[in-house]
């Protein structure tokens, strides 16, 4: 009888997991990602660290899957989400540095001006491929993808987003929540217009006072005061690193809420067990020495999702992920084949790969006003480091990250020879070409061992794959960022997307465009509303008296033009006026 349920089990996650994760009716499953800032797994429950009161990621972990292995590209948000939108290594298509649409001062004194990345012509935001699909497609709200968003990526994509607003019940939706919270900026001594979880998601689109403004220290601190917090070596030792790590703990408390709030109203709508619901975070930790690195404190995130009827319930996955796998897994989970081009593979859905990965690879670059080159690659065990630039310390400063009183106290420290030997690491004035590190023994990565005669072999492995992945994807590292502007502005201006050819037929209205990779839209201006994205372009269209029909036209990292049809007549295209490509 036991071996007779076991089969029946298999045969029901089988049909589960199979038929494009549809649900018992042959409906498409929703998809609802909803995404922290600047996390690291170790502060989690889920991942051993109860300081933090998190319920409701708590009930995600215990009714899905924890994965444990989950990494970013890059440890910093804007090339992060350059991937997660595409399915590419951000330094495969020139968007590796931070960030591209808006320069710090210090960056445009040294001649870079504010610039899109452009994509090859082929590639899609994965959430077009979505909505090309049948699906209702929600960001609410950050973007910061490098290049500006595909105007048919999204039917709403702003801080009124939401799948309830979708026209017909019956669509099947994929939408992002995005909390700021846990952002580095929550941790600054002081902080003006901070996204406030607390409130409603989705607020009225009558109301003013959306984003809330407070004074971050005069935030009630969540836990408790003789709270005992485990600060890691490289920050300081005393009641200043202590505050920053309660912090950080009430930021995470703070940004379970709001998680609550959407798993509420996904009960309240039914639709909790036709969604699969992924959380994580965009990379990892806040604090010094944690974002924007390539250790583990900067790269690895924490990743759990749940899927429809609790399959899997408990389960804890110990696969190497990595965020250029995310596009291709939402395609697959919806039962679409990723597009060739795309350089990371499913690890769940209809077209899972065969096989897990081996290693996960990660670059730092130009961060704001600072210019590094390093790259990474990790195996499920080690992390090798390639320092491009050995001549630089590792700590750049950054007026951005000096908000925050804890960066302060080690500048203070560092001045007044405080530091202790983990503290001082970061502060080198040159770095070793390689390093590597054993993070099973050594989690903060403070022992370099790529000298060491005993891992000799495994420095030769990774050393091989970071050199084999970067001549794969054509690192784009090795460009001087303004020959690499002039490339994607020929004329030191954004690429225009050409306007469309349009020949009218009885009534009907064909169009075409000759940029290469631009992509097709149109709308009815009777048909238009603020939760509603341009259709696709795919057959003739059908005039309609009276009625204009705008077309679009776009290709990604280019101006979008949009051209209007009246009457029988084509109008002049308009190229809507950007500060940053102007």
């Amino acid at each position: 009888m036991k071996i007779k349920n076991k089969i029946l089990l298999l045969i029901l996650i089988t049909i589960i997991f199979g038929c494009e994760f549809q649900s018992e009716k042959n409906e498409k499953l929703n998809i609802l990602w909803l995404v922290a800032e600047d996390l690291s797994p170790f502060y989690l429950n889920a991942y051993g660290d109860p300081r933090a009161h998190t319920p409701n990621l708590d009930r995600l972990a215990k009714e899905g899957v924890v994965y444990t292995n989950n990494f970013s590209v890059s440890g910093v948000c804007s090339p992060s989400r350059a991937t997660l939108a595409t399915g590419l290594y951000p330094n495969s298509f020139g968007a590796q540095n931070m960030r591209t649409l808006n320069q710090q001062p210090a960056a445009r004194e040294a001649g870079i001006i504010d610039y899109q990345a452009v994509p090859p012509p082929e590639v899609k935001m994965v959430s077009e491929i979505m909505r090309e699909n049948g699906y209702y497609t929600t960001n609410n709200a950050k973007e910061d993808y490098q290049f500006f968003k595909s105007e048919l990526a999204w039917d709403e994509s702003s801080i009124y987003a939401h799948w309830r607003n979708r026209p017909d019940k019956k669509i099947p939706f994929f939408s992002i929540f995005n909390f700021g919270v846990c952002h580095e900026s929550g941790m600054w001594n002081s902080r003006k217009n901070f996204f406030d979880t607390g409130d409603e998601f989705p607020p009225s689109r009558n109301e003013k006072q959306w984003w809330v403004k407070y004074n971050g220290t005069n935030q009630k601190i969540l836990v408790p005061e003789d709270l005992k917090v485990k600060i890691p070596p490289y920050l300081p030792q005393n009641k200043i690193g202590e505050n920053a790590m309660k912090r950080m703990y009430t930021n995470i408390i703070r940004m379970d809420k709001g998680v609550g709030r959407i798993l509420d109203q996904l009960e309240e709508d039914g639709l909790l067990e036709k969604t699969i619901i992924v959380w994580y975070s965009d990379h990892g930790g806040p604090l010094p020495r944690q974002k924007r690195l390539l250790y583990d404190s900067g790269l690895r995130v924490p990743l759990i999702i749940r899927y429809p009827n609790k399959v899997r319930a408990g389960e804890r996955d110990d696969r190497l992920i990595s965020f250029v796998d995310f596009a291709p897994t939402l395609l697959s989970m919806v039962g679409l084949e990723p597009p060739k081009y795309m350089q990371g593979h499913a690890f769940e859905g209809n077209f899972k790969a065969k096989s897990s990965r081996t290693f996960i690879h990660g670059h730092a670059d130009r961060f704001d006003e600072s210019v590094d080159m390093i790259r990474a690659v990790r195996d499920k065990r080690f992390k090798y480091l390639k320092n491009f630039n050995p001549e630089k310390p590792y700590y750049l400063p950054l007026a951005y990250r000096e908000n925050m009183e804890v960066m302060q106290e080690l500048l203070r420290m560092r001045d007044k020879g405080e530091l202790d030997e983990n503290q001082s690491l970061w502060f080198r004035e040159t770095k070793k070409v390689e390093e590597l590190f054993d993070t099973e023994n050594d989690p903060h990565e403070l022992k370099n061992i790529s000298l060491d005669p005993a891992y000799a072999s495994i420095l030769k492995k990774l050393r091989a794959e970071c050199e084999r992945w970067m001549g794969e994807i054509d690192d784009k590292g090795f460009i001087n960022e303004i020959d690499l502007i002039s490339d994607f502005y020929p004329n030191g201006k954004a690429q225009l997307t050409a306007p469309p050819s349009i020949e009218f037929n009885n009534g009907e209205v064909s169009v075409s465009c000759e940029t290469p990779g631009a992509r097709i839209g149109y709308r009815y201006t009777s048909e238009k509303a603020p939760y509603l994205g341009w259709n696709h372009y795919s057959t003739p269209l059908i005039e309609r008296e009276g009625d204009t029909l705008e077309i679009i036209t776009h290709r990604l990292g280019f101006k979008y033009g949009i051209t209007s049809v009246f009457n029988g007549k084509q109008l002049k295209t308009f190229y809507p006026a950007n500060s940053h490509d102007d």
